[in-house]
């Protein structure tokens, strides 16, 4: 089993940044390409980035594309999301999530195709 923990999430100004933080265990961090997404209230979930096992690909929603930058280190065994220049509109819950193994790094921004998923954690932007 696969355990996601994130951090970081809070209440900044526009034009702010902040910088989340997910923490994986239970199997090899390195076996898993990973994804953020965000879900608003009333809103479906919806992709924000992901990136390859070895970090070597990244993709990026249109919305957040120049603001937003995805990391990982595997040694550390966690993914981060450094988002800059954030906007009301980023007002969600973020969720980490790992893709379950087998599947190829471009399936696209479908979270279906994520087995695993931390709890969440609340970004808010006031204008």
């Amino acid at each position: 089993q696969v355990q996601l923990v994130e951090s970081g999430g809070g209440v900044v100004q526009a034009g702010g940044s902040l910088r989340l933080s997910c923490k994986v265990s239970g199997r090899p961090f390195s076996w898993y390409d990973m994804g953020w997404f965000r879900q608003a209230p009333g809103k479906e979930r919806e992709s924000v980035a992901a990136i390859s096992r070895n970090g070597a690909n990244t993709d990026y929603s249109d919305s957040v594309k120049g603001r937003f930058t995805i990391s990982r280190d595997n040694a550390m065994n966690t993914v981060y999301l450094q988002m800059n220049s954030l906007k009301p509109e980023d007002t969600a819950v973020y969720y980490c999530a790992a893709k379950g193994l087998g599947r190829p790094y471009d399936t696209g921004p479908s979270p279906y195709v994520y087995d695993y998923w931390g709890q969440g954690t609340q970004v808010t932007v006031s204008s």
